[in-house]
């Protein structure tokens, strides 16, 4: 696995309220790792990811992005590697085109003009956007906007990207186009980190899964290991995804053998029944 290329330690943040949100949260994140961040409202997903960005800044312990330790001096370079998707692209967006939009970015980074409009171009064409490029944003639908806001963090060529409840207020066409889009950057070996609420979609998705509940960090692990512990989903107030639910009826009720392949999508089911009755049509 080598080295992590982000490093957090023992991190504390507390609100000006005098609530504690997160309280001693340490993780490694490894290069090209699709990593869902799960648990209830509140349980400090989005506060862990606004500290990790260079946000917020914590009351206590360490941010380590590529064996630097990120004070306030180099905390342009944590930023300029680590891009935010929010939830609400509303609250992203803030140019009068698409185009500038995707433009402000690369500008604040201080590169050459030909570099910015490069970069625009090839992430506007990655998001297939560019026939709104000279449209105002706020007019565009969700999953459009939803698509200008990828593009602004593609256009940043930002190392880890990290997406907030990405999937929430979007139809399922749109929310198919972004499983699409992320299938893509992790081809490219983007280390992607999604906050969901959507266990069908962590389950899916996901090679590696971290739980919060309450400002801590209470398990890590392969999304089997952590849909599989009950007394973790309990803790977490999550539920089993609906694929995990429907392997286990069928094991239970003979209808299917426990082979201990686990389905995570519809497909893989069919493709497990098949080879079923393939053995069974053996059998007899």
């Amino acid at each position: 696995m080598g080295k992590p290329i982000l490093k957090v330690e023992d991190l504390y943040y507390v609100y000006g309220n005098g609530n504690p949100a997160l309280k001693g949260v340490s993780v490694d994140i490894y290069e090209g790792q699709k990593i869902a961040v799960i648990g209830s409202n509140g349980s400090g997903k989005s506060t862990f990811f606004l500290n990790v960005n260079g946000v917020f800044t914590p009351e206590q312990g360490k941010i380590i992005y590529r064996d630097t330790i990120i004070n306030k001096k180099n905390l342009k370079e944590l930023r300029k590697n680590i891009g935010i998707v929010f939830q609400d692209a509303d609250n992203q967006i803030i140019a009068s085109t698409v185009m500038a939009e995707v433009a402000f970015g690369p500008m604040n980074l201080k590169l050459p003009k030909e570099e910015v409009k490069k970069r625009v171009e090839e992430a506007l064409a990655y998001m297939n956007i560019s026939d709104f490029k000279d449209r105002p944003p706020h007019y565009l639908s969700g999953g459009e906007k939803k698509r200008v806001s990828i593009a602004d963090i593609i256009a940043m060529k930002s190392e880890i990207i990290i997406f907030d409840e990405p999937t929430a207020a979007l139809d399922p066409l749109n929310a198919q186009m972004l499983e699409e889009v992320l299938e893509k950057l992790s081809l490219e070996r983007k280390t992607m980190l999604i906050s969901t609420h959507d266990v069908d979609f962590a389950y899916r998705w996901a090679e590696r899964a971290i739980v919060f509940c309450e400002g801590k960090i209470i398990a890590d692990g392969t999304p089997l290991q952590i849909f599989k512990n009950s007394e973790i989903l309990k803790q977490a107030n999550l539920k089993q995804p609906t694929m995990l639910q429907v392997y286990e009826s069928l094991v239970e009720k003979h209808l299917l053998q426990d082979t201990k392949t686990y389905p995570r999508s519809v497909e893989e089911l069919k493709k497990l029944l098949e080879k079923q009755e393939v053995f069974l049509g053996a059998l007899a």
